[in-house]
């Protein structure tokens, strides 16, 4: 299967300083990363492979890698080549149970193996425009995407929802120039393709 063949080749590498103050070579402490909503706590934290403060120094591409929820989502951004457009964004990225929900396992692997245009879209759907944490995206109320598009951001509790599509479930990671929300629905136009008979959940 292509998400299959696609995590098989997945390599982590060990994170550091906050990219965001600090290169390990100019004595600035980094500053403590603290992330909010449901899901979080299910997620690497303390002194765990993974955790929030350990991301801050890598590449947002890197940063993915390691959030264990998001390998559906790393993966497309490997098969797109669109790694080296996750700087200077923020990016909201699905869980994937969202990607479950959203698409059949056929038509993952033909938008992984064969549609990587459109998948690439869709992935842009997904980034916005500067990074942004949460309470910035709400104060603003609209961010636009790489896409060209317009999302509507409200409040909700601790996080963020975007229209009526999505909302945070995990959010504020920092990676190098970036930052990373985790998301419960994917955004954009793309049809629900989930429930086909040959629907069934990569993880």
């Amino acid at each position: 299967m292509a998400l299959a063949a696609l995590l098989a080749v997945t390599a982590c590498s060990d994170g550091g300083k906050d990219g965001e103050t600090a290169r390990g070579d100019n004595g600035i402490t980094p500053v403590a990363v603290s992330v909010t909503g449901p899901l979080c706590a299910e997620l690497p934290a303390g002194t765990e492979p993974g955790n929030p403060d350990s991301l801050t120094g890598m590449p947002a591409h890197e940063a993915l890698q390691w959030i264990p929820v998001l390998t559906t989502f790393e993966a497309a951004v490997r098969a797109t080549g669109l790694g080296g457009e996750l700087t200077g964004v923020t990016v909201l990225a699905p869980t994937d149970d969202a990607f479950a929900e959203k698409f059949s396992r056929t038509n993952l692997d033909e938008l992984l193996l064969h549609d990587t245009d459109e998948l690439r879209e869709l992935l842009r759907e997904h980034l916005v425009t500067g990074p942004m944490s949460v309470s910035e995206m709400v104060a603003a109320g609209t961010v636009k995407t790489l896409a060209e598009g317009e999302l509507t951001i409200t409040g909700q509790d601790s996080g963020a929802r975007f229209g009526t599509q999505a909302e945070t479930v995990c959010a504020d990671y920092r990676a190098v120039n970036t930052r990373i929300h985790v998301i419960d629905h994917v955004l954009g136009s793309l049809p629900t393709t989930a429930g086909g008979e040959d629907d069934h959940p990569y993880h």
